[in-house]
């Protein structure tokens, strides 16, 4: 069994920032690709910011330059450092990762989600 446990979301004014964090515990053999997305009230859930266990990074277009995605593969965690926030930065942030139990399967799980806050 794979949890993955979210913190550090809360109530920022615009231009402030926010440090989110997810750490993967249970079965873990290895944690591949690991990424953030976010779901805003009436709209679909999107994809935020992803990195693979090598480094690479990819971001949506509305956060390049404002939010950094980094990762601890030693402690199978995954942050998303959040800066010049926005009031449309305003969601449920989640927390995906692809777990590997063991040598042979791939699995995907979710977070429960952060509530992130921003006021203008």
């Amino acid at each position: 069994q794979v949890q993955l446990v979210e913190s550090g979301g809360g109530l920022v004014q615009a231009g402030g920032s926010l440090r989110l964090s997810c750490a993967a515990s249970g079965s873990v053999f290895r944690a591949n690709d690991m990424g953030w997305y976010r779901q805003a009230p009436g709209k679909q859930r999107e994809l935020v910011a992803i990195i693979s266990s090598l480094g690479s990074t990819r971001y949506a277009d509305s956060v390049k330059g404002r939010f950094t995605i980094s990762r601890d593969n030693a402690k199978n965690t995954v942050y998303l450092q959040m800066n010049s926030l926005k009031p449309e930065d305003t969601a449920v942030y989640y927390c995906n990762a692809d777990i590997m139990p063991d040598t042979r399967f791939q699995y995907g799980y979710w977070g429960q989600g952060t509530q992130v806050t921003v006021s203008s």
